[in-house]
Protein backbone atom coordinates (compact mmCIF):
# COMPACT_ATOMS: atom_id res chain seq x y z
CA UNK A 1 0.00 0.00 0.00
CA UNK A 2 2.62 2.04 0.65
CA UNK A 3 0.99 4.88 2.22
CA UNK A 4 0.79 6.27 5.78
CA UNK A 5 -1.81 5.44 8.10
CA UNK A 6 -3.11 8.02 10.65
CA UNK A 7 -6.19 7.43 13.43
CA UNK A 8 -7.71 9.97 15.79
CA UNK A 9 -9.52 9.01 18.90
CA UNK A 10 -11.44 10.46 21.80
CA UNK A 11 -12.07 8.50 24.92
CA UNK A 12 -12.34 8.96 28.79
CA UNK A 13 -9.22 6.34 29.10
CA UNK A 14 -6.01 7.08 27.23
CA UNK A 15 -4.19 3.97 27.77
CA UNK A 16 -6.99 2.02 26.04
CA UNK A 17 -7.38 3.86 22.98
CA UNK A 18 -3.63 3.79 22.46
CA UNK A 19 -3.54 -0.17 22.96
CA UNK A 20 -7.21 -0.57 20.53
CA UNK A 21 -4.54 2.45 18.14
CA UNK A 22 -2.20 -0.29 17.99
CA UNK A 23 -3.99 -3.26 17.49
CA UNK A 24 -5.34 -1.24 14.15
CA UNK A 25 -2.38 -0.22 12.56
CA UNK A 26 -0.93 -4.00 13.24
CA UNK A 27 -3.75 -5.27 11.58
CA UNK A 28 -3.18 -2.49 8.89
CA UNK A 29 0.59 -3.91 8.60
CA UNK A 30 -0.47 -7.57 8.51
CA UNK A 31 -2.75 -7.00 5.54
CA UNK A 32 0.06 -5.14 3.68
CA UNK A 33 1.85 -8.19 4.32
CA UNK A 34 -0.63 -9.93 2.78
CA UNK A 35 -1.68 -7.62 -0.18
CA UNK A 36 1.34 -5.62 -1.33
CA UNK A 37 1.94 -6.01 -4.90
CA UNK A 38 6.01 -5.24 -3.90
CA UNK A 39 6.52 -7.41 -1.17
CA UNK A 40 7.90 -10.78 -2.69
CA UNK A 41 6.99 -12.71 0.12
CA UNK A 42 3.08 -11.61 0.21
CA UNK A 43 0.41 -14.02 -0.13
CA UNK A 44 -0.03 -12.12 -3.57
CA UNK A 45 3.10 -11.81 -4.69
CA UNK A 46 3.25 -15.81 -4.16
CA UNK A 47 -0.41 -15.79 -6.14
CA UNK A 48 0.86 -14.07 -9.25
CA UNK A 49 3.79 -16.21 -9.41
CA UNK A 50 2.14 -19.91 -9.26
CA UNK A 51 -1.88 -19.59 -10.72
CA UNK A 52 -0.73 -19.25 -14.06
CA UNK A 53 0.69 -22.76 -13.71
CA UNK A 54 -1.61 -24.78 -11.40
CA UNK A 55 -4.67 -23.77 -9.28
CA UNK A 56 -3.06 -22.40 -6.02
CA UNK A 57 -5.14 -22.29 -2.74
CA UNK A 58 -4.98 -19.01 -0.37
CA UNK A 59 -6.86 -18.15 2.65
CA UNK A 60 -10.32 -17.81 3.59
CA UNK A 61 -9.49 -13.96 3.98
CA UNK A 62 -7.85 -13.25 0.31
CA UNK A 63 -10.52 -15.68 -1.61
CA UNK A 64 -13.57 -13.42 0.05
CA UNK A 65 -11.85 -10.87 -0.96
CA UNK A 66 -11.63 -11.56 -4.10
CA UNK A 67 -14.65 -12.38 -4.65
CA UNK A 68 -16.06 -9.32 -3.81
CA UNK A 69 -13.73 -7.73 -6.19
CA UNK A 70 -15.52 -9.55 -8.83
CA UNK A 71 -18.68 -8.54 -7.81
CA UNK A 72 -17.47 -4.87 -8.04
CA UNK A 73 -16.04 -5.69 -11.09
CA UNK A 74 -19.45 -6.27 -12.70
CA UNK A 75 -21.49 -3.77 -11.08
CA UNK A 76 -19.27 -1.09 -12.80
CA UNK A 77 -19.14 -2.64 -15.75
CA UNK A 78 -15.60 -3.51 -15.86
CA UNK A 79 -14.55 -0.22 -14.57
CA UNK A 80 -12.98 -1.50 -11.52
CA UNK A 81 -10.83 -4.56 -12.32
CA UNK A 82 -7.96 -6.16 -10.08
CA UNK A 83 -5.98 -7.71 -13.29
CA UNK A 84 -5.23 -4.49 -13.51
CA UNK A 85 -1.57 -5.20 -12.80
CA UNK A 86 0.17 -5.98 -16.23
CA UNK A 87 -0.97 -2.62 -17.34
CA UNK A 88 0.31 -0.72 -14.47
CA UNK A 89 3.64 -2.40 -15.05
CA UNK A 90 3.94 -1.45 -18.70
CA UNK A 91 2.84 2.27 -18.03
CA UNK A 92 5.50 2.59 -15.48
CA UNK A 93 3.86 2.10 -12.39
CA UNK A 94 4.91 -0.60 -11.01
CA UNK A 95 7.27 0.80 -8.29
CA UNK A 96 8.15 3.78 -10.65
CA UNK A 97 6.02 6.97 -11.54
CA UNK A 98 5.24 6.23 -14.85
CA UNK A 99 6.53 6.37 -18.95
CA UNK A 100 4.90 5.98 -22.05
CA UNK A 101 4.75 2.56 -23.13
CA UNK A 102 6.08 0.54 -26.07
CA UNK A 103 2.99 -0.28 -28.04
CA UNK A 104 3.81 -3.75 -28.48
CA UNK A 105 4.52 -4.16 -24.34
CA UNK A 106 1.24 -2.48 -24.08
CA UNK A 107 -0.98 -4.69 -26.51
CA UNK A 108 0.53 -7.93 -24.92
CA UNK A 109 -0.34 -5.96 -21.85
CA UNK A 110 -4.16 -5.80 -22.76
CA UNK A 111 -4.54 -9.48 -23.74
CA UNK A 112 -3.79 -10.02 -19.91
CA UNK A 113 -5.94 -8.00 -18.21
CA UNK A 114 -9.64 -9.11 -17.68
CA UNK A 115 -11.78 -10.91 -14.96
CA UNK A 116 -12.58 -13.70 -17.33
CA UNK A 117 -8.99 -14.46 -16.48
CA UNK A 118 -9.59 -15.11 -12.51
CA UNK A 119 -10.87 -18.73 -12.18
CA UNK A 120 -12.30 -18.55 -8.53
CA UNK A 121 -12.87 -22.31 -7.05
CA UNK A 122 -15.18 -21.86 -4.12
CA UNK A 123 -14.96 -25.63 -2.93
CA UNK A 124 -10.93 -25.81 -2.85
CA UNK A 125 -10.79 -21.95 -2.47
CA UNK A 126 -7.93 -21.90 -5.26
CA UNK A 127 -7.26 -19.24 -7.68
CA UNK A 128 -5.77 -19.71 -10.82
CA UNK A 129 -5.28 -17.92 -13.90
CA UNK A 130 -6.43 -18.35 -17.42
CA UNK A 131 -2.84 -17.48 -18.99
CA UNK A 132 0.63 -16.21 -18.15
CA UNK A 133 0.85 -12.60 -17.74
CA UNK A 134 -2.05 -12.54 -16.01
CA UNK A 135 -1.42 -10.15 -12.42
CA UNK A 136 -3.64 -9.07 -9.35
CA UNK A 137 -2.65 -6.00 -8.46
CA UNK A 138 -5.46 -4.85 -5.46
CA UNK A 139 -3.99 -1.26 -5.07
CA UNK A 140 -7.46 0.03 -6.00
CA UNK A 141 -8.81 -1.89 -2.94
CA UNK A 142 -6.56 -3.45 -0.70
CA UNK A 143 -5.99 0.10 1.42
CA UNK A 144 -9.79 0.60 1.95
CA UNK A 145 -10.65 -3.31 3.03
CA UNK A 146 -6.97 -2.75 5.85
CA UNK A 147 -9.06 1.13 7.02
CA UNK A 148 -12.18 -1.47 6.94
CA UNK A 149 -10.57 -3.87 8.74
CA UNK A 150 -9.03 -1.75 11.27
CA UNK A 151 -12.28 0.06 12.13
CA UNK A 152 -13.41 -3.13 13.11
CA UNK A 153 -10.86 -3.75 15.74
CA UNK A 154 -11.62 -0.38 16.73
CA UNK A 155 -15.58 -0.78 17.25
CA UNK A 156 -15.00 -4.56 18.59
CA UNK A 157 -12.61 -2.36 21.86
CA UNK A 158 -15.41 0.23 22.50
CA UNK A 159 -13.95 2.94 20.96
CA UNK A 160 -17.26 5.62 19.96
CA UNK A 161 -14.94 8.30 17.99
CA UNK A 162 -12.26 7.71 16.13
CA UNK A 163 -11.34 8.78 12.49
CA UNK A 164 -8.71 6.45 10.81
CA UNK A 165 -7.38 7.79 7.34
CA UNK A 166 -4.72 5.86 4.99
CA UNK A 167 -2.73 8.25 2.58
CA UNK A 168 -5.85 11.03 3.18
CA UNK A 169 -7.46 9.24 0.67
CA UNK A 170 -9.75 6.67 2.61
CA UNK A 171 -10.95 6.98 5.54
CA UNK A 172 -13.30 5.64 7.91
CA UNK A 173 -15.03 7.79 10.91
CA UNK A 174 -16.43 5.81 13.79
CA UNK A 175 -18.94 8.28 15.56
CA UNK A 176 -17.98 12.20 15.50
CA UNK A 177 -15.65 14.06 17.35
CA UNK A 178 -17.00 15.85 20.73
CA UNK A 179 -19.56 18.57 20.42
CA UNK A 180 -19.77 17.77 16.73
CA UNK A 181 -22.15 16.24 14.35
CA UNK A 182 -19.40 14.67 12.35
CA UNK A 183 -15.64 14.27 11.06
CA UNK A 184 -15.92 16.82 8.63
CA UNK A 185 -13.17 15.40 5.55
CA UNK A 186 -12.19 18.05 3.18
CA UNK A 187 -11.52 17.33 -0.44
CA UNK A 188 -8.37 18.89 -2.33
CA UNK A 189 -9.27 21.29 -5.03
CA UNK A 190 -8.45 19.55 -8.52
CA UNK A 191 -5.89 22.26 -10.81
CA UNK A 192 -7.16 24.38 -12.98
CA UNK A 193 -6.05 25.73 -15.63
CA UNK A 194 -6.55 29.70 -14.43
CA UNK A 195 -6.87 30.48 -10.68
CA UNK A 196 -10.27 31.61 -9.17
CA UNK A 197 -10.17 35.09 -8.82
CA UNK A 198 -10.87 35.37 -5.13
CA UNK A 199 -7.71 33.19 -4.12
CA UNK A 200 -4.38 35.68 -3.51
CA UNK A 201 -0.96 33.78 -4.37
CA UNK A 202 0.49 32.21 -1.46
CA UNK A 203 -2.66 32.09 0.41
CA UNK A 204 -3.89 29.23 0.76
CA UNK A 205 -7.21 27.57 -1.18
CA UNK A 206 -9.91 26.85 0.54
CA UNK A 207 -11.29 23.21 0.16
CA UNK A 208 -13.28 21.99 -2.93
CA UNK A 209 -15.57 20.27 -0.91
CA UNK A 210 -16.18 19.12 2.97
CA UNK A 211 -17.86 16.41 3.33
CA UNK A 212 -19.26 15.31 7.11
CA UNK A 213 -18.66 11.86 7.89
CA UNK A 214 -20.05 9.56 10.77
CA UNK A 215 -19.95 5.75 10.91
CA UNK A 216 -19.17 6.17 7.05
CA UNK A 217 -16.33 5.45 4.52
CA UNK A 218 -14.95 8.27 1.84
CA UNK A 219 -12.64 7.38 -0.39
CA UNK A 220 -11.11 10.11 -3.14
CA UNK A 221 -9.74 9.04 -6.39
CA UNK A 222 -7.15 11.90 -8.59
CA UNK A 223 -4.91 11.82 -11.63
CA UNK A 224 -2.78 14.15 -10.10
CA UNK A 225 -1.08 11.76 -7.54
CA UNK A 226 1.23 9.56 -9.11
CA UNK A 227 1.37 10.97 -12.81
CA UNK A 228 3.66 11.90 -15.23
CA UNK A 229 3.88 14.30 -18.00
CA UNK A 230 4.42 14.06 -21.58
CA UNK A 231 4.08 16.06 -25.01
CA UNK A 232 1.95 18.67 -22.15
CA UNK A 233 -0.50 16.21 -21.16
CA UNK A 234 -1.08 14.39 -17.62
CA UNK A 235 -0.68 10.39 -17.12
CA UNK A 236 -2.30 9.28 -14.20
CA UNK A 237 -1.73 5.87 -12.05
CA UNK A 238 -5.43 4.72 -12.08
CA UNK A 239 -5.88 2.97 -15.80
CA UNK A 240 -9.00 2.42 -17.37
CA UNK A 241 -9.00 -0.97 -17.63
CA UNK A 242 -11.21 -1.50 -20.88
CA UNK A 243 -8.82 0.77 -22.79
CA UNK A 244 -5.72 -0.22 -21.60
CA UNK A 245 -4.96 3.72 -21.25
CA UNK A 246 -4.75 6.12 -17.93
CA UNK A 247 -8.13 7.23 -16.92
CA UNK A 248 -8.67 10.52 -19.21
CA UNK A 249 -12.68 11.66 -18.75
CA UNK A 250 -12.55 12.66 -15.11
CA UNK A 251 -9.70 14.15 -12.97
CA UNK A 252 -11.25 13.76 -9.50
CA UNK A 253 -13.88 11.19 -8.44
CA UNK A 254 -15.17 10.61 -4.28
CA UNK A 255 -17.34 8.05 -3.02
CA UNK A 256 -19.05 7.58 0.35
CA UNK A 257 -20.82 4.51 1.44
CA UNK A 258 -20.64 2.58 4.54
CA UNK A 259 -17.88 -0.14 3.61
CA UNK A 260 -14.07 1.16 2.90
CA UNK A 261 -13.35 -1.86 0.91
CA UNK A 262 -16.55 -0.98 -1.58
CA UNK A 263 -15.52 3.35 -1.44
CA UNK A 264 -12.16 2.76 -2.21
CA UNK A 265 -13.24 0.97 -5.40
CA UNK A 266 -15.84 2.73 -6.70
CA UNK A 267 -14.22 6.29 -6.75
CA UNK A 268 -11.69 4.25 -8.84
CA UNK A 269 -14.46 3.04 -10.79
CA UNK A 270 -16.09 6.78 -11.25
CA UNK A 271 -12.84 8.35 -11.96
CA UNK A 272 -12.41 5.90 -15.16
CA UNK A 273 -16.18 6.25 -15.73
CA UNK A 274 -16.25 10.25 -15.46
CA UNK A 275 -19.67 12.38 -14.89
CA UNK A 276 -21.56 9.98 -17.66
CA UNK A 277 -21.14 7.28 -15.28
CA UNK A 278 -21.68 9.00 -11.91
CA UNK A 279 -25.60 8.02 -12.38
CA UNK A 280 -24.46 4.61 -12.49
CA UNK A 281 -22.31 4.53 -9.71
CA UNK A 282 -24.87 6.64 -7.36
CA UNK A 283 -27.14 3.52 -7.53
CA UNK A 284 -25.27 1.04 -6.17
CA UNK A 285 -25.88 1.48 -2.98
CA UNK A 286 -28.36 2.81 -0.55
CA UNK A 287 -27.57 6.15 0.93
CA UNK A 288 -24.25 6.11 -1.18
CA UNK A 289 -22.75 9.93 -1.90
CA UNK A 290 -20.67 10.63 -5.20
CA UNK A 291 -18.28 13.28 -6.57
CA UNK A 292 -16.93 13.51 -10.19
CA UNK A 293 -14.85 16.54 -11.60
CA UNK A 294 -13.67 16.56 -15.12
CA UNK A 295 -11.23 19.11 -16.62
CA UNK A 296 -12.88 22.34 -18.10
CA UNK A 297 -13.58 22.58 -21.82
CA UNK A 298 -11.83 25.68 -22.45
CA UNK A 299 -9.06 27.88 -19.88
CA UNK A 300 -11.82 30.07 -19.05
CA UNK A 301 -14.72 28.13 -18.45
CA UNK A 302 -15.46 25.99 -15.10
CA UNK A 303 -14.25 22.99 -13.80
CA UNK A 304 -17.10 20.38 -15.00
CA UNK A 305 -18.61 18.95 -11.66
CA UNK A 306 -21.38 16.38 -10.89
CA UNK A 307 -22.18 15.17 -7.38
CA UNK A 308 -25.03 12.85 -5.29
CA UNK A 309 -24.85 14.31 -1.90
CA UNK A 310 -21.49 15.84 -1.94
CA UNK A 311 -21.77 19.54 -2.31
CA UNK A 312 -19.19 21.88 -3.59
CA UNK A 313 -18.41 25.02 -2.78
CA UNK A 314 -20.23 27.27 -4.72
CA UNK A 315 -17.94 29.75 -6.50
CA UNK A 316 -16.54 25.96 -8.18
Amino acid sequence: MATRFEIALYGEDAVSLRAAAEEALDEVQRLENQLSLYRPDSEISHLNARAAEEAVRVSPELFRLLEQARRLHDETEGAFDITIGPLMRAWGFVGDSGHLPDEKVLEQARQCVGMHHLQLDPERQSVRFARKGVMLDLGAIGKGYAIEKAAEILREAGVCSALIHGGTSTAVAIGCPPGEEAWKIAVERPPHPNPLPQWREGEPQRPFAVVPLRDNALSVSAVWGKSFQSAGFTYGHVIDPRTGAPASKAILAAVSVASATESDALSTALLTLGIKGEAKIAKLRPGIRTLVVEQPEGPDEPLRVQSSGIKVREEF
